[in-house]
């Protein structure tokens, strides 16, 4: 099944060069780690996606729809539902604990939070690795992988069908970055969604596993990394 498909994409986002993406598919279950996206390009892919911006050529079709043709606001909220998104851009609540952060997913009842939904988000949070030595800790003083895991596990909250990397690994210290990519991956996997990764980083690639691309961004076109990049990462 066939849960996102660009086709055709020409967006001018006042860069060097407008964002193009000849041809682009993601289906359920499926990992997929593309690179040669920048940040500002990767953060206008995400918009695209999420139907928050349309396309100046070609189409976006997520869950079966063009993005073109999502009605009103209500159908666009509805589509927003199937997809998860963890990005560098992401923030959490500082002062509020790291559980606290992740049952903003359940419940505005947080201080203290809803002993209905603590179960759900201990097991959410569990299930990204936050140790639950963390969990009372404010948000804003844990380390940058833990604040990653946070959006993480918001992310899976509502059961997406596709969950959207956007650079998650751009502020992490390099040690905890293969670390976190597998937990991104197991957390996609163990779920049976489908995991787009925009990244240019070569560890968190290949922490995530699954199928690695590259975007020629003067042509569009979306194929396997060459086998100097392959080998050597550059």
């Amino acid at each position: 099944m066939i849960l996102l498909e660009i086709s055709g994409l020409k967006k001018d986002y006042q860069a060097l060069r407008p964002l193009r993406i000849a041809q682009l598919r993601v289906t359920a279950g499926q990992v997929l780690a593309v690179g040669g996206i920048d940040g500002p390009a990767a953060e206008k892919l995400t918009h695209l996606i999420t139907g928050a911006t349309l396309p100046d050529e070609g189409t976006v079709t997520l869950f079966g729809q063009n993005t073109r043709e999502i009605a009103d606001v209500e159908s666009w909220l509805q589509s927003l539902d199937g997809v998860g998104m963890v990005s560098a851009r992401g923030t959490v609540v500082g002062s509020f604990s790291v559980l606290q952060n992740i049952a903003l997913s359940f419940t505005l009842h947080v201080d203290p939070i809803d002993p209905r939904v603590v179960p759900q988000a201990g097991a959410l949070a569990r299930s990204v690795g936050i140790s639950e030595s963390l969990f009372d800790l404010p948000a804003g003083t844990v380390a940058p992988d833990v604040g990653m895991r946070v959006q993480l596990a918001r992310s899976l909250a509502l059961g997406p069908k596709l969950l959207i990397a956007e650079h998650p690994s751009a502020g992490l210290p390099r040690e905890a970055v293969a670390a976190f990519g597998a937990d991104l991956a197991r957390a996609a996997q163990s779920r049976g969604l489908a995991l787009l990764a925009i990244t240019a980083d070569e560890a968190l690639s290949k922490a995530i596993g699954g199928q690695r691309l590259e975007l020629n961004a003067a042509t569009g076109d979306v194929r396997a990394p060459g086998l100097l990049r392959k080998l050597f990462g550059s």
